[in-house]
């Protein structure tokens, strides 16, 4: 199979989540904007279908699906709402370190409920002032017995609030290390959420440690292994945010192009334009163009294998996912100016679209950092 191709499981599976998501999610999408919560139902609904595992191990009870499989997921979910993407996108976020770095019994005690949707996960790493510079983690975790009391804050932390399992990483003795929290943890606090611009629907809150205690038994992996999990992590994860670009991009191509047929300005439909055709011509071979970067990440992450970081797929995943967002929003915009006035409706559904894109261009790594992270790799880490 070469890395621009899906294979006949691959397109099964991405037929299969086509139709679930027009048919159950598409319909939900601008309510689930306009409320700003967290859509239980969309949980649920991907997790009777076993989506919300897909990428999981089927020992731990996901489905076992590769990573292609998985983005194809992303994709088609992304294409109707980029918050209900968010809901599997996060729950592999958050399961990823304890996938990459837990031990067997860390990931018999945390796995299986975060594969069948019963528990929601989190990703805790960003701090106010540790962004794109992560190793200045302020959070600390000391060591006392038989556990690690946790004292710090984290910001933007996406699943933050309804989350019953937070992975949050820590400066320890050794390095910055990894732990699984629980919600219901003494010194553990949820602070305010924030309002944001777009994937409404996806929680994102602040977060508090003080003098939390987590029992050492709750470490992913050995202390000071959280900074090549976190790195790691980047490197699945980011394949999966450029899918939900990818995803955000395309379906505002669907909007755009049944727009274009339908209405009509000095007698014909405005698809007959010329003007009109160079646009949605740019925003196809964009769009294609993002498609092949995906896949070809995704499918990097399935054939390579390394103990340490691989950095031809690191460079894939961040050639994808800067791209790929890129894309969103430069096709969401142009989305946005082809439907004129209705575009700046919120029921004409490419606004909301506009608004999601843009994030895809921050988290999991601003695009100016992975444009860094590329150099580096074309220079031999100069």
């Amino acid at each position: 199979m070469s890395y621009f191709e899906l294979s006949e499981e691959h397109q099964q599976i991405k037929q299969e989540i086509h139709r679930l998501a027009q048919e159950k999610i598409k319909p939900r999408a601008l309510e689930i904007d306009e409320e700003a919560k967290y859509p239980w139902d969309i949980l649920k609904l991907v997790s009777e279908y076993g989506y919300i595992g897909a990428n999981m191990p089927e020992e731990y009870g996901g489905a076992g699906l590769d990573l292609l499989s998985f983005c194809t997921i992303v994709e088609e979910i992304a294409r109707v709402c980029a918050s209900s993407s968010q809901v599997v996108v996060v729950q592999e976020l958050g399961a990823l370190p304890i996938i990459i770095s837990g031990s067997h019994e860390l990931k018999q005690r945390f796995l299986p409920d975060v594969a069948s949707g019963k528990k929601v996960i989190a990703y805790a790493l960003t701090e106010p002032g540790a962004g794109s510079d992560v190793k200045s983690l302020k959070t600390r975790a000391e060591k006392d017995g038989d556990s690690y009391i946790l004292d710090g804050q984290k910001m933007f932390i996406s699943n933050g609030g309804v989350a019953d399992l937070y992975t949050v990483f820590a400066q320890t003795e050794n390095g910055i290390s990894a732990f699984v929290v629980e919600k219901d943890t003494p010194g553990f606090e949820v602070g305010k959420l924030e309002k944001k611009m777009g994937i409404k629907g996806s929680p994102t809150a602040q977060l508090f440690f003080e003098n939390c205690r987590v029992p050492a038994e709750n470490m992913i992996g050995d202390e000071g292994d959280g900074w090549m999990a976190a790195m790691k992590t980047f490197d699945k994860s980011r394949p999966t945010v450029a899918a939900q670009a990818l995803g955000i991009a395309q379906g505002a191509l669907d909007a755009a192009l049944e727009y274009v047929q339908e209405r009509e300005q000095f007698g014909k439909p405005i698809a007959s334009f010329q003007g009109v055709q160079f646009m949605l011509a740019d925003m196809a071979t964009q769009v294609e163009a993002a498609r092949g970067l995906v896949y070809r990440a995704a499918a990097k992450v399935n054939d390579l294998t390394a103990t340490g970081k691989n950095p031809e797929l690191t460079q894939a995943s961040s050639m994808a996912k800067m791209f790929a967002s890129d894309v969103a929003m430069k096709v969401t915009t142009d989305a946005v100016q082809l439907l004129g006035g209705y575009g700046y409706i919120q029921e004409y559904n490419v606004e909301r679209m506009m608004r999601d894109a843009k994030i895809t261009q921050i988290y999991e790594g601003t695009n100016q950092i992975q444009r860094l992270v590329v150099a580096k790799n074309l220079l031999g880490g100069k």
